[in-house]
């Protein structure tokens, strides 16, 4: 292991090596964003050639903003009242654009649901709250979202509760889960062609999965700091980390599979205690170290000469960055020999965007700064990636610029059909089956028939029944009428001066029963 302390002195000679940076200006950037002040180590920004997601401050849950790119909306400074992308309950964490749809976008969060959400073309017009599918497994909240390289609708989810699941939006299902970390998940990254994925871990341990299956093929430590540790995959194979020594001094080290234990080499750069975010660039093999609350961006060039990490330069600015988006290959200016782009993000809600360019001379398309770069076709869909194969991304030239290919909307279909979507069988039967079917039918409608007409007359004498109770129930209340018509009538003819015994020896008067029996205005059978 080659381990030095950081210089910045000796350059080496490189076609890269007067790469410089320049900041747009101020009305050409985004102004007045509400950024997101959440202490989860996140980029908070994910930029496509289309459109631009910053993770913002919001009420009552979570949001995003989504700003548009194309030359018909300008840039300048958002109105406090710009459309949201706003159906979570819990703050946003992490965003990421689909490589294969740039309309497409998920997003993780505190409430524990992974969202995937369709963006239209001419951006947000009201504030989005519903969402293409939910994506619901994990206990605790979700930090972070990664698509996978080169197979359609596959998605990468890692929460709190140390679990990664690969999901297959085109169904809503989750394919595999990794249950093999015993801390908080740092850092998740597919390799070129998507067969392996690295992580990194709160335990200070770096790992190689089988992201079919969890399999654990290589595991050791990364950094000997506490603090968080970042790692991603190169594109020849070979694993760029970035983390903390004992003593607080940020570090990044180069490793190759199947010796991770042995650093290639290891470099301290500074005390600093932000996270450094690498941001790569296959085509040019170019990392950038882009530190949470640092004011510079670093670059570097990985070579296969020693010391394989050459320092390239610095881009200095003013103030401390809060986030930072990378533009893919396929969304810089080739005119002007840009070779990246990014979004940074500041504290006082300003995002300022940096171009990288490297100066030539000649106006004609440069080969040799753009081979061919990663296209917006998946090599393989879900369905035949689970089922094994791997495949590198289909490439594609940027010398006549980058052209869209036309995309659908996605649309969640069910992996699992039930008796409801089977459609009834087309094209013509036999008779025989035909004669059958008729057959049945017919029996099936006399039993049918016969049932009908049973309950008819169920029915029939219930009514009847319901009909002679209301008759019962008419005298019944007649014959009470009666009753207490009659036993007035006895009493005003007894008198109050009456005594019982006189009362119950006297014998009834005809008169007094005929005038009784006249007085009542009911008959005993009156119905």
């Amino acid at each position: 292991m080659i381990e030095t302390k950081m210089s910045f002195r000796l350059v080496r000679q490189s076609k890269f090596r007067h790469v410089y940076g320049t900041c747009l200006k101020r009305e050409q950037c985004f102004d007045n964003v509400r950024v997101s002040k959440s202490s989860w180590d996140s980029t908070f920004c994910a930029v496509n050639p289309k459109f631009c997601a910053i993770i913002v401050e919001s009420g009552g849950g979570g949001a995003f903003i989504v700003l548009p790119l194309n030359k018909i909306n300008k840039a300048g400074r958002i109105p406090p009242d710009h459309p949201l992308v706003g159906g979570h309950k819990g703050p946003v964490l992490d965003i990421a654009w689909d490589p294969f749809n740039d309309n497409v976008i998920a997003s993780g969060s505190e409430d524990c649901v992974v969202k995937v959400w369709q963006i239209p073309d001419y951006g947000l017009v009201t504030t989005m709250t519903e969402s293409v599918v939910d994506l619901m497994y994990h206990q605790r909240r979700v930090g972070m979202v990664v698509w996978h390289p080169t197979a359609n609708n596959v998605l990468l989810s890692a929460g709190s509760d140390n679990i990664v699941v690969i999901w297959n939006v085109g169904c809503g299902d989750p394919l595999c889960t990794v249950d093999v970390h015993p801390d908080i998940i740092y850092s998740c990254c597919f390799n070129w062609d998507g067969s392996l994925l690295l992580t990194t871990c709160k335990d200070k341990k770096i790992r190689i999965i089988n992201p079919r299956d969890g399999e654990v093929f290589e595991e050791a430590t990364s950094h000997e700091g506490s603090k968080a540790t970042r790692a991603i995959f190169l594109k020849n194979g070979l694993v760029f980390t970035t983390g903390f020594s004992k003593r607080s001094e940020r570090q990044y080290s180069l490793r190759a599979p199947g010796h991770l234990d042995d650093p290639i080499t290891m470099v301290e750069l500074d005390s600093s205690n932000g996270v450094m975010f690498p941001m790569y660039d296959p085509d040019t093999n170019l990392v950038y170290l882009c530190g949470k609350g640092d004011s510079v961006i670093r670059y570097f060039e990985i070579t296969p000469e020693v010391p394989f990490v050459h320092y390239i330069n610095t881009f200095q600015l003013p103030d401390p960055q809060r986030g930072i988006g990378m533009m893919p290959k396929r969304g810089v200016d080739v005119t002007t020999c840009e070779i990246t782009r990014f979004y940074r993000l500041n504290n006082n809600g300003f995002c300022q965007i940096i171009t990288m360019t490297v100066p030539r001379k000649s106006e004609l398309f440069q080969e040799d700064l753009y081979p061919d770069t990663p296209g917006d076709i998946p090599a393989v869909s879900a369905e035949e990636w689970w089922e094994g194969q791997n495949k590198e991304p289909i490439l594609m030239s940027l010398k006549d610029g980058y052209q869209a290919t036309q995309k659908t909307e996605l649309k969640v279909t069910k992996k699992k059909t039930n008796i409801l979507d089977r459609m009834p069988p087309t094209g013509k039967v036999k008779s025989e089956e035909d004669g059958k079917a008729t057959a049945i039918s017919s029996e099936a409608l006399e039993k049918v028939n016969e049932v009908t007409k049973v309950n008819d007359d169920l029915r029939k004498r219930i009514d009847e029944l319901q009909t002679e109770m209301k008759k019962f129930k008419a005298v019944f209340l007649k014959q009470e009428n009666r009753i207490r018509v009659l036993e007035n009538k006895l009493g005003e003819l007894v008198g109050p001066g009456s005594t019982p015994a006189s009362t119950q020896q006297a014998p009834p008067s005809p008169v007094s029963t005929n005038t009784v029996n006249n007085n009542c205005d009911m008959a005993p059978d009156e119905v």
